[in-house]
């Protein structure tokens, strides 16, 4: 594990232009904040957001530099969000994921940078080739992996509190081991294993004994060749299955054309990259419930 420290000689420059643009006043009054005993933490996207207010609690400001219902891999900085980078004391970020937020710690972080790819072990996608699939956060268990980091960190900068991150995180861990149990147990027995998803997001619940096939690579955005099409159809005949599973992010066209072509449903999966405005309520956890009932319902599970 790797928990290191990043300073850029330019940081004074640009943070000087920084402020030009944004105000001096609302940097001012968020620095005041933080003198005050709360810690600020930056985080990439929705998954790190989750783990650090659940860690910190009460004890820390958690900025999500993804707003709601944004693509996380599509991700550009505005000033405010790259000044927020700046000045926070924890930076919790997934190299390769967000290439914005890769370049702004690298130019900017000034506090403790946590990136993830130090703690947990990615695994290549499921479609093959060199690249890792960075959806790791389906893993409950690599999630608390990050969580138990998090809260090693947060006790070496304000050890007066250490006591209490420890027990937040204990508290996590307790909720992420009951819901790996749960994925465990609810897909144990099931007429299908396979799965036919819009990207190759879910890699990580192959562990729970599903096959993940995906219409579209790691990215969202890649285009399925006709070639990939008339497999998915000979394998959704062949291997029976009632149901192809779409995103919230992201467009469902492909997948309800795949559905109407072969006369089965489209529902959702959530890869949790972000909430939406049909996600107010939830989180990660009660997602990620969402997603295991939506699986055991189209493969069958008893």
């Amino acid at each position: 594990m790797k928990l290191n420290r990043l300073f850029s000689p330019a940081l004074a420059a640009s943070m000087g232009a920084v402020l030009a643009l944004s105000g001096c006043a609302a940097f001012t009054d968020e620095s005041d904040q933080a003198a005050g005993g709360r810690l600020d933490i930056a985080v990439g996207f929705y998954p790190l957001q989750f783990v650090a207010e659940r860690v910190a609690g009460d004890l820390a400001t958690v900025e999500n530099l993804t707003t709601p219902g944004q693509e996380p891999h599509d991700l550009e900085l505005s000033i405010n969000q790259t000044s927020a980078l700046a000045r926070a004391d924890v930076v919790v970020f997934e190299q390769g994921l967000q290439p914005a937020v890769d370049d702004a710690v690298a130019s900017n972080a000034e506090g403790v940078v946590i990136d993830v790819v130090d703690i947990v072990d990615l695994l290549p996608p499921s479609t093959g080739g060199d690249e890792t699939d960075p959806h790791f956060w389906l893993d409950p268990l690599l999630l608390d992996e990050v969580a138990a980091a998090l809260a090693k960190e947060l006790s070496a900068l304000d050890g007066d509190n250490a006591s209490t991150y420890a027990a937040n995180a204990a508290a996590l861990h307790d909720e992420l081991v009951d819901l790996d149990e749960d994925y465990t147990a609810g897909l144990a027995e099931c007429e299908r294993n396979v799965v036919v998803v819009s990207h190759d997001a879910f890699g990580y619940l192959s562990r729970y004994g599903l096959r993940f096939e995906a219409i579209a690579g790691l990215s969202p955005d890649a285009e399925p060749t006709p070639a990939d099409l008339a497999r998915l159809h000979d394998l959704i005949d062949t291997e029976g299955l009632t149901t192809i599973f779409g995103e919230r992010l992201i467009s469902s066209a492909m997948v309800d054309t795949l559905a109407a072509d072969t006369d089965v449903q489209a529902a959702v999966l959530d890869p949790l990259e972000g909430l939406t405005e049909e996600s107010e309520g939830e989180d990660y956890v009660s997602v990620m419930r969402y997603n295991l009932e939506a699986l055991m319902t189209a493969n069958g599970c008893q």
